[in-house]
């Protein structure tokens, strides 16, 4: 049961991030009157984001320190892709955001924003494909 609920955080956690990022954002420029507007709504999207984020690796960490408290062991390689994962959120959210919004050096801070945000893509993703086979 415990895999299943982590199975399910980390599908949610990278089926959020891809269509937030590769869809919706992308959708909002593409179809809203200015950039300026799409631009507000994409920062409250990818807020919104990153606490989806850091619910689904808080939920991972349980599923993993209740495998570990139960005698199995945790993928060290998994759990660094969720500790990866969940600070990639955290600087974004924090460090970067703030940046892109106050439009300091934007296309600095925007090319290192999408950088970070696609690496924690391919972080939930690769956790999602190793959790991706039950060992029941």
């Amino acid at each position: 049961m415990k895999q299943r609920v982590a199975l399910l955080a980390a599908a949610l956690w990278w089926g959020s991030l891809t269509v937030i990022g590769f869809l919706v954002v992308p959708m909002l420029f593409a179809h809203l009157a200015t950039p300026a507007i799409a631009g507000q709504m994409a920062a409250r999207l990818f807020t919104a984001q990153s606490w989806v984020s850091v619910g689904c690796v808080l939920v991972l960490l349980l599923a993993t320190a209740r495998r570990d408290a139960a005698g199995g062991s945790a993928a060290p390689a998994g759990l660094g892709l969720v500790l990866a994962g969940l600070l990639l959120a955290l600087v974004l959210e924090y460090g970067i955001a703030p940046r892109i919004v106050a439009r300091e050096n934007l296309r600095l801070w925007h090319g290192v924003g999408s950088g970070l945000y696609l690496l924690q893509w391919l972080c939930a993703g690769l956790y999602l494909w190793r959790q991706g086979r039950f060992r029941e």
